[in-house]
């Protein structure tokens, strides 16, 4: 159970990464970060940070002793 919170961490940084990111490109829509340049470089330094976490988290539980 050693690496799961980092997983769920990076997944969800992902996701709200891209979400952020299609909003500051103007993609979606609806909200007051809709194309603002701002989002649109946030979103994915957020989205790399999860991959990261997600990488972390793989590691953390891949050196599990049998």
């Amino acid at each position: 159970m050693k690496g799961w919170l980092p997983l769920a961490l990076g997944l969800f940084g992902v996701a709200v990464g891209i979400l952020w990111t299609l909003e500051g490109l103007g993609q979606i829509s609806g909200s007051l970060m809709s194309d603002s340049p701002v989002w649109a470089v946030v979103g994915p330094i957020v989205a790399v940070a999860g991959l990261a976490a997600i990488i972390l988290g793989l590691r953390a539980r891949g050196n599990r002793p049998s």
